[in-house]
């Protein structure tokens, strides 16, 4: 960290960092991000002042300071999604810190970040998602790689899992039950029912694996052809041969499999509010540009739901 920080801010950003994985439970890539993104502020504003920065020097950081670090993150090519990321960090250390300190953080808080479209990847349709859970298993030499990919695949589609979700199953998840307690980002929990489909698949593949899966329940449920874990490259790969086969575009990543559940949900009649849970999204507006919800659907459920409709 930069010697044109004090100790004492040095001191306040580690509590600060502590305190998010403690308390809100932060995963670790968001603490690393965090601490690079305030640590790059801070060093800017050494550099700006030329001098050391401590906790009452940047109680008087102005909006002009402010400007000059976000001028200076474009000069250097920064993405505005990077910059928007950058000041939250920025605004969440600042205002833990006015609040233990009694200051006024009101020019950095009123900072505003640059806009951004949020890019996700664009649902499949329901036919197109089926026949990639199809095409996932005629890659594979063996037969038990084979049935792993379409269990993975089908979970991602099928229950609505990120992929590092599905890998995280272990062999006390087999054989699946009716729900599943998912521990997502943050370390938030969630309840997710368990399709059929999802559980015939998962005990397709146990049943071919060459590996003792229910003799290890603390191990990886889905593993490499070495025994290890399963690495999501893997799975990327036959999804990129899958969509190359059926003539899909690059869009078709394993995450869109998770996309195409949702949207696919909520195309059938799903509630938002239910898929935001199914999902463990914090936020409903981050469900509702994730389902790509779009004016049409909107009007449809407004006219079946409102009683002057």
């Amino acid at each position: 960290m930069s010697l044109a920080l004090s100790p004492a801010l040095r001191d306040a950003l580690t509590n600060w960092l502590d305190h998010l994985t403690a308390l809100d439970g932060a995963a670790e890539n968001t603490v690393t991000a965090y601490r690079a993104d305030v640590t790059g502020f801070l060093s800017f504003l050494a550099a700006h002042h030329g001098e050391s920065i401590g906790p009452a020097r940047l109680a008087r950081i102005t909006q002009s300071d402010m400007r000059a670090w976000m001028a200076s993150e474009r000069g250097r090519g920064t993405a505005s999604r990077t910059l928007a990321r950058s000041l939250s960090a920025v605004k969440g250390f600042t205002r833990w810190l006015a609040e233990r300190d009694g200051f006024d953080p009101t020019a950095i808080l009123a900072a505003r970040g640059p806009k951004y479209q949020r890019k996700l990847p664009r649902p499949l349709s329901e036919n197109a998602a089926r026949e990639v859970i199809d095409q996932v298993g005629t890659f594979a030499r063996e037969d038990w790689i084979a049935a792993r990919d379409i269990a993975v695949v089908t979970l991602l589609y099928g229950c609505g899992l990120r992929i590092s979700e599905a890998l995280g199953l272990t062999g006390a998840d087999h054989p699946l039950p009716d729900t599943l307690r998912i521990r997502g980002k943050g370390g938030k929990e969630r309840i997710v029912p368990v399709l059929p489909a999802a559980r015939k698949a998962v005990a397709r593949y146990a049943e071919l694996c060459p590996m003792a899966i229910a003799e290890e329940p603390g191990k990886a449920l889905f593993r490499g052809a070495r025994g290890g874990p399963l690495n999501p490259r893997l799975i990327a790969g036959v999804m990129e041969k899958a969509r190359a086969g059926l003539g899909l575009p690059a869009s078709a990543t394993p995450h869109a499999m998770r996309h195409s559940f949702a949207t696919h949900l909520l195309a059938a009649g799903g509630d938002l509010r239910a898929i935001q849970q199914l999902l463990g999204h914090a936020s409903l507006s981050t469900t509702q540009a994730y389902t790509a919800v779009d004016s049409t659907r909107l009007m449809e459920i407004y006219e079946g739901a409102h009683p002057r409709a």
